[in-house]
């Protein structure tokens, strides 16, 4: 785990667990003075040839996102750690995403970065967005480079090359987002190996884009 302050005073949580515990998660949250969150659905990939051959490697999940000051978002992060053991397998994933300006919310107000230095960058975000049915080919290739596995959640897409016409009617293709936490050091490695393997600079087919991770757990 690793954290860096910079010249950010928010922190997005993004908390990857078992369907189910999404709720939870917001319980906590609110009793540490946050005061909304979003739960999102999603499946997990688990890399274990075993559990492939049964096909069980997918599993359904929730991601919660959570914005908060970078104090309370970092002692909340510390709380769900204590409560759900991300250290353990299959237990979820947490991790804080730094967040230069808020607009919209209130009620969350930016916080001291308390230290006022800044730490290396250990983890990076790796978000890749593509047409639904690719998110295994993704998958495979972040695999291929060393990833542990990925999540991947649905949505809808409407950029210049993805919308088609049926009966006149505008088609919006549905989308997958794969999210990968990956090292620093082997961050490139994996995004290389996605970008070649879906050839993402051609139009229509994608896009990914990596953030630097303040801190996480859960990562093994």
């Amino acid at each position: 785990m690793s954290g860096s302050c910079g010249n950010y005073a928010f922190e997005l949580l993004i908390i990857v667990v078992n369907e189910g515990c999404g709720t939870k998660i917001l319980h906590i949250a609110q009793r540490s003075g946050v005061c909304g969150a979003t739960i999102m659905l999603g499946r997990g990939t688990v890399n274990s040839a075993i559990l492939k051959r049964l096909e069980l490697y997918d599993e359904q999940k929730e991601i919660v996102l959570i914005l908060a000051g970078r104090l309370v978002a970092f002692e909340l992060l510390d709380r769900l750690n204590d409560e759900y053991r991300f250290n353990k397998p299959h237990h979820g994933i947490a991790f804080c995403i730094p967040v230069a300006r808020v607009y919209g919310s209130r009620s969350c107000q930016p916080s001291d970065c308390g230290n006022g230095g800044a730490d290396t960058v250990m983890y990076n975000a790796i978000y890749v967005i593509v047409d639904e049915g690719n998110a295994e080919a993704v998958i495979d290739a972040a695999t291929k480079a060393g990833s542990r596995g990925g999540t991947v959640i649905n949505a809808r897409g409407s950029g210049i090359h993805e919308t088609s016409r049926l009966f006149n009617m505008e088609i919006e293709p549905e989308k997958e987002i794969v999210l990968i936490i990956s090292e620093s050091g082997a961050t490139e490695s994996i995004a290389t190996s996605i970008r070649d393997a879906i050839q993402i600079e051609k139009p229509g087919n994608g896009i990914m884009f990596v953030q630097d991770v303040s801190r996480v757990y859960g990562l093994r």
